[in-house]
């Protein structure tokens, strides 16, 4: 485990990557794919946090809670990735909302 400032430290670099590839994502000016373009680093980010709490963290409900972030930011990355190519290509090749969510989040219908 590493040491509490080198946490910190590690925790600042992934949030400052982050929030440089989400500044870095390209607008379109379309609301659906900017969120996307944006939330996928921010998926990305809360993952490597998540991890950085693996390698350095002790408790057993905190690591227990960054695996559950680990697995639901992936999946959600995923999902929104494929989403994107479809609003992109303009073919909805999976109707009725967003699979890895079990459609929990709403119709993929525009």
């Amino acid at each position: 485990a590493g040491t509490p400032s080198g946490f910190r430290a590690e925790m600042h670099a992934a949030m400052n990557k982050m929030s440089k590839d989400m500044e870095a994502a390209p607008m379109t000016g379309d609301p659906d794919k900017d969120f996307l373009a944006m939330m996928i680093p921010h998926h990305e980010g809360a993952v490597e946090m998540a991890r950085l709490v693996l390698l350095n963290g002790r408790d057993p409900l905190v690591r227990k809670l960054a695996e559950e972030i680990i697995a639901a930011q992936q999946a959600e990355i995923v999902t929104m990735r494929q989403r994107l190519e479809i609003l992109k290509t303009g073919r909805d090749m999976a109707p009725g909302g967003f699979p890895a969510l079990g459609g929990t989040r709403g119709p993929a219908a525009p």
